[in-house]
């Protein structure tokens, strides 16, 4: 981690978006996946995760509450390995019922057929390997503007008080159709994007970022469809004026895609 980071004691618990990238991090020891260790080991032990993840967009806004959900292997073109790991962490049916229950006017509803898509697992399998935190998941749902997915994510906060390490899984910059195989880096498009949106993250511009439309053409590429944006936008949302943010996994992969991540310290 970060040396400037200063370890969270207080009982608000941090919220995390993290930029996921390849489901082969899952299984692969890079930089990002040691960091992902790393985090497990840093930040206080939850009494629960809610994961917010590019990969369960619905119609209507539901979340997990069965109390074993399956792992899903949602990809494709990947080696046997990663289709035979399994994330068997408990579900928290208890922890959806009251997700459900204090939702306001965005109506969250439980879902008992989805379970942990690989924007989750992916992740969460390398920050607590013993699958022994309980894991729920928060769809996208397709029908709401960003303004309206900012708004919801505010009825989350609570959850924060309560143990809840609260997680978006995406990436800040995600365009498939411009992939560079053999970048190691990223394209003069995609570092614009990604600074543009690094700007307004540490300036407490989230309005700027709710209307990312208006940011210009590199953000426009960046986030040509929104599934892997949105999940930053409830981090953000959740974001209280007491508390600071740091980037980690800052670097940009295969020319179109960004790892840049956001940790808000809680306090």
């Amino acid at each position: 981690m970060d040396s400037k980071i200063t370890k969270p004691i207080q009982p608000r618990m941090p919220v995390l978006f993290v930029g996921h990238g390849s489901p082969m991090y899952a299984i692969e020891k890079n930089k990002f996946s040691d960091t992902w260790r790393a985090l497990g080991l840093w930040l206080p032990t939850p009494e629960a995760i809610l994961c917010i993840s590019a990969h369960w967009e619905t119609n209507g806004t539901k979340v997990t509450a069965m109390p074993l959900p399956k792992t899903i292997h949602d990809f494709g073109g990947f080696p046997q390995a990663l289709f035979d790991v399994q994330y068997p962490a408990p579900g928290n049916p208890s922890l959806a019922k009251d997700i459900v229950e204090h939702s306001g006017q965005y109506n969250i509803e439980p879902d008992l057929s989805w379970g942990l898509d690989h924007g989750c697992w992916s992740v969460v399998r390398c920050m607590y390997p013993a699958a022994d935190i309980p894991v729920v998941q928060l769809s996208l749902d397709w029908n709401l503007s960003p303004a309206q997915h900012y708004q919801l994510a505010k009825e989350l906060l609570p959850l924060r008080e309560k143990g809840v390490l609260i997680v978006g899984s995406g990436n800040i910059v995600h365009n498939l159709r411009m992939i560079e195989w053999e970048n190691q880096g990223g394209a003069a498009w995609a570092l614009a994007a990604n600074a543009t949106i690094k700007q307004h993250i540490e300036s407490g511009d989230h309005q700027a970022l709710v209307n990312y439309a208006g940011l210009g053409k590199e953000v426009e590429l960046a986030v040509n469809s929104a599934e892997h944006f949105l999940p930053l936008l409830y981090v953000l949302a959740l974001k209280q004026a007491d508390e600071k943010l740091c980037f980690f996994n800052d670097k940009p992969v295969m020319g179109s895609l960004s790892m840049t991540s956001v940790l808000v310290e809680g306090v």
